[in-house]
């Protein structure tokens, strides 16, 4: 019976260690051959060079852990014609397309939104930012680490679907922040959800046998 016990907590425990073996980028901050390669495709596919020195900048910066992407937007009220989309199309739809790309992109690679919303009100506490006051809608986003975002962006197809961000707002802020504090990780629920089956489990095959 102890073997069996044993098995069966072992069993969680290796589920939870391929989760996080998945879920962690181990890898270390990105290295200055990684960026400098990154920088140099950007540059010789004619990227604008302040969204690449933006970039650079970003990735030097890297600690190597995982971050949350904060982003406020605004829609487009009147998008107009945008190649790819169907002519009508609304912000919604446009993000929507967007999206299409975005999310199996992030969930392949251990990234995926935390919270998303639809504003009520305009925001309480502006200090020091012009046209901050309307706000449609929020989200975070949680990504593995700044290579994870890198492979993100580096993918042909994302350049391919971003126009329809560009053309489904009026104004957006996204900035990333490395959580200290962040009770609702993965890792952490997957632990206290495994913990608690895993010993429901184990009681109820002790109770079976003291019957």
């Amino acid at each position: 019976m102890k073997f069996q016990r044993l098995k069966l907590w072992c069993f969680s425990a290796l589920i939870f260690t391929i989760f996080c073996c998945w879920y962690t980028d181990f890898g270390g901050p990105l290295s200055d051959q990684e960026i400098d390669e990154y920088v140099n495709e950007r540059l010789a596919d004619g990227s604008d060079p302040e969204i690449i020195r933006s970039l650079e900048a970003f990735f030097r910066n890297d600690s190597g852990k995982q971050f949350l992407m904060f982003n406020s937007f605004d829609y487009n009220e009147n998008p107009g014609l945008v190649k790819g989309a169907e002519p009508g199309e609304n912000a919604e739809q446009l993000m929507a397309r967007y999206m299409e790309h975005m999310i199996p992109a992030l969930l392949s690679r251990a990234s995926h939104p935390v919270i998303t919303g639809t504003a009520t009100d305009p925001a309480m506490d502006v200090i020091g930012i012009d046209n901050a006051q309307e706000w449609d809608g929020g989200a975070v986003f949680r990504y593995r680490s700044k290579r994870t975002l890198m492979e993100i962006v580096r993918n042909p197809d994302f350049g391919g679907e971003h126009h329809f961000k560009q053309a489904a707002l009026t104004k957006t802020i996204a900035y990333p922040v490395e959580p200290g504090l962040y009770p609702s990780d993965l890792r952490i629920l997957l632990a206290l959800i495994l913990i608690a089956l895993t010993a429901l489990i184990d009681a109820q095959r002790l109770s079976r046998l003291n019957r």
